[in-house]
């Protein structure tokens, strides 16, 4: 079972970054999948959240307008574009998937970095 991370890097304040998540050993369609982060000495953040089937989505407020989430479960795969980019947006970024009804991430990402930084 996998979720891997990828398309962090270093960005100016106002640009856009898309990451993606790849899922393998797993039935990535039967899971919603979020996007979580964590700021340099702060605690974990949940950033967004798509249903299995992307039917719905939900974003915290400090990334609402500026983030998309989306998902292809062709693809096994759930991305994150994060356009407008700010400073307080730096954070490595986890991806992770679970199962409703089912308390918690069943699984997650090793993480991708994401700084913004002029």
């Amino acid at each position: 079972v996998q979720l891997v991370e990828s398309g962090g890097g270093l960005v100016q304040p106002g640009g856009s970054l898309r990451l993606s998540c790849a899922a393998s050993g797993f039935t990535f369609s039967g899971h919603y999948a979020s996007w979580v982060r964590q700021a340099p000495g702060k605690g974990l953040e949940w950033v967004s959240t798509v249903y299995s089937d992307g039917s719905r989505t939900a974003y915290v407020d400090s990334v609402k307008g500026r983030f998309t989430i989306s998902r292809d479960n062709a693809k096994n795969t759930v991305y994150l574009q994060m356009n407008s980019l700010k400073s307080e947006d730096t954070a490595l970024y986890y991806c992770a998937a679970g199962l409703g009804g089912v308390p918690g991430y069943t699984y997650w990402g090793q993480g991708t970095q994401v700084t913004v930084s002029s």
